[in-house]
């Protein structure tokens, strides 16, 4: 079983950069899929962004678009969440994704991360 911990969090003035880390440990070989979630309180969660671990190809949620980008580095299972011009609604726990089937086939993520706080102020 793949387990998942998020990194990089922090508290970022609007306009700003952060980029969250997530690494993934234990048994991750089979892992096709990676994503990034975030959750605001009293807000449903989110889908941020999700990468094939195999064929690299993306999604991003339209709110993020243009501003994230998801990316991996398989060799050091790890992935990444390099996040731009920064908004104060980006404010939210940041969850990192993992799950063994195609990421066309996932509606919900199997295996989760603790989370890292972002908090973006204005």
């Amino acid at each position: 079983q793949v387990q998942l911990v998020e990194s990089g969090g922090g508290s970022v003035q609007a306009g700003g950069s952060l980029r969250l880390s997530c690494a993934a440990s234990g048994d991750s070989g089979s892992t096709k899929c990676m994503g990034w979630y975030r959750q605001a309180p009293g807000k449903e969660r989110e889908r941020v962004a999700h990468i094939s671990t195999g064929g690299g190809s993306t999604y991003y949620a339209d709110s993020v678009k243009g501003r994230f980008t998801i990316s991996q580095d398989n060799a050091k299972n790890m992935v990444y969440l390099q996040m731009n011009s920064l908004k104060p609604e980006d404010t939210a726990v940041y969850y990192c994704a993992a799950d063994d089937r195609y990421c066309w086939a996932i509606t919900k993520f199997r295996v989760w991360g603790q989370g890292t706080q972002v908090t973006v102020s204005s």
